[in-house]
């Protein structure tokens, strides 16, 4: 299985263009269907976090105040991440504040993101919804206690990650299941997944 890194962000709220910024982010390295590293970190960008998000978080601004310099954080994580293919489960939430957070430092990011909520409505259509928290609890997945922590849903996406590929691989007997693969097949239309995967087989190889 292709060595992915799952990351997750914490905010102040939902639009970087809206002055939002990341107060927590984790990333989970899963390679071989395994995680085998993680890196993990609150960071100040010198912005309040409103009363709600604090809420649903539990990270309030006592904490964000003791936490690293946004910059020093996302510069750590620019090394981490290096050019491992990106995963979220919400790409496009996700995706904003990296970019948004590494222009900040003058970071471009140079790989693709795949979307594990995309690829789960296609995957599997009968699921009650395809929040996080529920796919975990439909395919009995490993929970966190606390969900809206970047580490817990960074490590339950890994999690779904695995389960997704290992599926793929069985329902349509695929030899491997790349990111470039999964990248076309997020954005199937749902009724054409089966010719989507047949074409993608033929023109990958796989």
């Amino acid at each position: 299985m292709e060595k992915v890194a799952v990351i997750d962000f914490e905010t102040t709220g939902l639009s970087p263009d809206l002055g939002d910024r990341a107060t927590e982010v984790a990333v989970v390295v899963v390679d071989g269907g395994v995680i085998v590293d993680r890196y993990h970190s609150l960071m100040n960008a010198r912005v309040r976090i409103p009363a709600f998000i604090e809420a649903l978080t539990g990270i309030s601004n006592a904490m964000i105040s003791k936490a690293p310099a946004a910059d020093e954080v996302m510069s750590a994580l620019a090394e981490f991440v290096g050019d491992t293919p990106l995963v979220a489960h919400n790409a496009s939430f996700d995706s904003k504040f990296l970019d948004a957070e590494w222009a900040r430092i003058d970071r471009r990011r140079q790989q693709e993101f795949a979307c594990s909520m995309l690829l789960a409505r296609r995957i599997y259509p009968l699921a009650p919804n395809h929040k996080l928290g529920s796919l975990v609890s439909h395919l009995g997945l490993p929970a966190a206690a606390r969900h809206h922590r970047a580490l817990a849903d960074a490590e339950m996406t890994a999690h779904l990650w695995v389960k997704m590929v290992s599926d793929l691989k069985q329902r349509y007997g695929l030899g491997a299941v790349p990111h470039e693969f999964l990248r076309v097949l997020q954005k199937a239309p749902k009724a054409q997944i089966e010719s989507c995967v047949e074409r993608a087989k033929l023109r990958l190889s796989l």
